[in-house]
């Protein structure tokens, strides 16, 4: 699920300013980050096949919601979150994934304290072609400022397969993705970090809010955050409009929801099941729906960058790409829809060349109940976007970078 990209994409983020708490109002970690490559390949892709492959297959004071950094500093490919685990903490950064729900750090790293108590239960999980195994503890496990989950569960892994160069994850996904992962405990789900805080009021809503910003260029922040315990309406316009996540399917047990998709006037996808994922990059589609957008949009696909291309003064004719998601439309504009160009070169691309970041999922719609799009990182980056895990909804509202000209 997280394989070794041959192109690596990763966000630093520093805190500008110390977090300042106020009554009944939200806690906010500001973030500044800087885009970085290595090996300047052209399979920043992989990943996301991998994937999207790996997915078909207290005593503590309630606070009004948090905000904490999202960082993407994986050496090979990851949003990742600075985690604590343990009293005194040792951090560790863990990646954020919302196509899993178990948390989970590596044995090697692991550091006991007072609050590590190992309940001896064997704990596996599969991704795709990758897995772990080891044993359960149960832990401190502190996400930001007055955020700490109390005798929460994670893995400690004695043993990996296909993961590398991390310390482990952070899954964000709904609490049904565990069930089966405690091997003496088949039936029973294990309740997730954020399950936690709010079980033990700490957060005042189960629900988890991610803002992003489009990339502007190495020398200008760019500010990332997620928000637990609710949305921050500073970061979105209006308000967010829910969609219930889809309830057959592949598509169920993720952050899926039902969505049409149309280009100008051309229907490229009639409604049926997709997935809202984080860990995605581009926006993969069912290989009808790629070949309907690949047709309205007049591109070609380019084998340097595996991405499909057109000259850059054939840019104008883009057309907005809409989803039609509950009772609202979500409008991609062409800018969106397209790969930064100060960026070409980066992977292989060309000066002067249009690359536009949509991948095909490698198989028709509608087949076996599989999900037939993913809404990755370049979406999310034009879209806030919320999890609600009490109501089993997905939301979304517009940001001040919904029409933004940066790329």
């Amino acid at each position: 699920m997280f394989p070794a990209a041959l192109l690596t994409l990763f966000l630093v983020f520093t805190i500008t300013r110390s977090p300042v708490k106020a009554a009944n109002s939200p806690i906010s970690v500001p973030l500044t980050s800087r885009l970085h490559f290595s090996n300047g390949t052209n399979n920043l892709l992989e990943h996301d096949r991998s994937r999207v492959k790996a997915l078909g297959n207290s005593s503590m004071r309630r606070q009004s919601l948090v905000n904490v950094p999202l960082t993407n500093i994986n050496a090979n490919y990851g949003h990742f979150l600075a985690v604590g685990i343990g009293n005194p903490p040792t951090t560790y950064n863990l990646i954020l994934d919302s196509g899993s729900a178990n948390t989970w750090v590596r044995a090697s790293k692991y550091v006991e304290t007072g609050t590590s108590f190992c309940t001896g239960q064997p704990v596996a999980v599969t991704y795709g072609t990758a897995s772990l195994s080891g044993t359960e503890w149960l832990d401190y496990v502190t996400v930001g400022p007055g955020l700490t989950a109390i005798r929460q569960s994670i893995g400690v892994a004695s043993e990996t397969s296909g993961l590398r160069n991390f310390d482990g994850i952070i899954g964000i996904g709904p609490v049904a993705l565990t069930v089966g992962t405690l091997r003496n405990l088949w039936t029973e789900p294990i309740p997730t970090v954020t399950d936690s805080l709010f079980g033990q009021g700490t957060i005042p809503e189960n629900v988890l809010g991610i803002f992003s910003l489009p990339y502007i260029s190495p020398q200008r922040e760019i500010t990332g955050q997620i928000t637990f315990g609710g949305t921050d309406p500073t970061m979105y316009n209006g308000n967010i409009e829910y969609a219930p996540t889809v309830n057959t399917g592949r598509s169920q047990k993720f952050w899926g929801v039902n969505s049409r998709i149309t280009y100008g006037n051309r229907e490229i996808l009639r409604s049926t099941g997709g997935i809202v994922d984080v860990g995605t990059t581009a926006i993969t589609l069912a290989s009808d729906a790629y070949q309907e957008y690949q047709l309205a949009t007049g591109t070609v696909y380019d084998s340097a960058t595996k991405l499909l291309t057109m000259p850059e003064d054939k840019y104008g004719t883009l057309r907005n790409l809409d989803f039609h998601i509950g009772d609202q439309t979500y409008s991609l504009t062409p800018n969106g829809q397209i790969w930064p160009r100060s960026l070409n070169t980066k992977i292989r691309g060309e000066e002067g060349s249009i690359y536009l970041v949509f991948r095909d999922r490698g198989r028709p719609s509608g087949q076996d109940g599989l999900s037939d799009f993913s809404l990755g990182y370049v979406f999310m980056q034009r879209f806030y976007v919320a999890y609600d895990f009490t109501n089993s909804r997905v939301g979304f509202a517009t940001t001040a970078f919904t029409d933004a000209t940066t790329n």
